[in-house]
């Protein structure tokens, strides 16, 4: 059996009750970071072996994953913050799962966009969840297919680069088109901006910007 696990997005009492026993039932947990997941285990005082499982090394040790797995191993999946397969690796590992028919069992839990979205008052019944955007490659043509997405728009960013995606938007969608910009999610400095992507770009030119970065986007209106 594998868990897929959230785990809190910055407030450490954001897990669900169930998640915390799963955590100690289980024979081995893959974390995204063996220190990050240390420090919520040890705040729940839960003791369970440790297992590196990252974007580096996922396709070398899922075969062996999946070995343990089938020979009768729990094992619980858990990233740095959030859920597993949201912009963060999993996929690999549940795909395998189920091509060797193993069970698999996702949790709910915290995942940084739903807050973001429904807090920025922009259109919630249909939108488009992007993640991170391309660094090179692709970046301009996803921006291009994207100038007349109808949908509000979701991107994850981090906050060096946050400047620069939305010059980006600005060019390609229109410095008037709405966004919200939310950071620091569920912790002490949480904060969320809107306005014009022109506006909401002028704010955070003035400011240093640290913690990780949820950008919604309202979609394309037809004049």
């Amino acid at each position: 059996m594998l868990y897929l696990i959230p785990t809190p997005i910055g407030n450490l009492k954001d897990i669900t009750l169930r998640a915390l026993e799963l955590l100690k039932e289980v024979d081995v947990i893959l974390a995204e970071d063996t220190r990050t997941t240390s420090h919520l285990l040890n705040h729940y005082q839960i003791s369970k072996p440790l297992t590196p499982y990252h974007q580096h090394n996922e396709h070398k040790i899922v075969d062996h994953l999946v070995q343990q797995l089938a020979a009768g191993k729990k094992m619980a999946l858990v990233t740095d913050a959030g859920t597993p397969g949201i912009s963060d690796p999993a996929f690999l590992l549940v795909r395998a799962c189920v091509r060797n028919e193993i069970k698999v069992e996702s949790l709910p839990g915290p995942t940084a966009f739903v807050p973001a979205l429904v807090n920025s008052g922009l259109p919630t019944n249909r939108f488009s969840f992007e993640g991170f955007l391309p660094l090179k490659k692709g970046r301009h043509t996803l921006l291009e297919k994207l100038k007349t997405e109808e949908r509000t728009m979701v991107f994850y960013e981090s906050p060096m680069r946050l400047l620069r995606t939305l010059r980006d938007f600005i060019q390609y969608f229109g410095g008037e088109r709405p966004c919200s910009v939310s950071r620091e999610l569920t912790k002490m400095f949480e904060e969320t901006q809107r306005g014009t992507l022109q506006e909401v770009a002028d704010y955070f030119s003035k400011k240093t910007v640290k913690g990780e970065i949820v950008i919604v986007v309202g979609g394309y209106e037809k004049s």
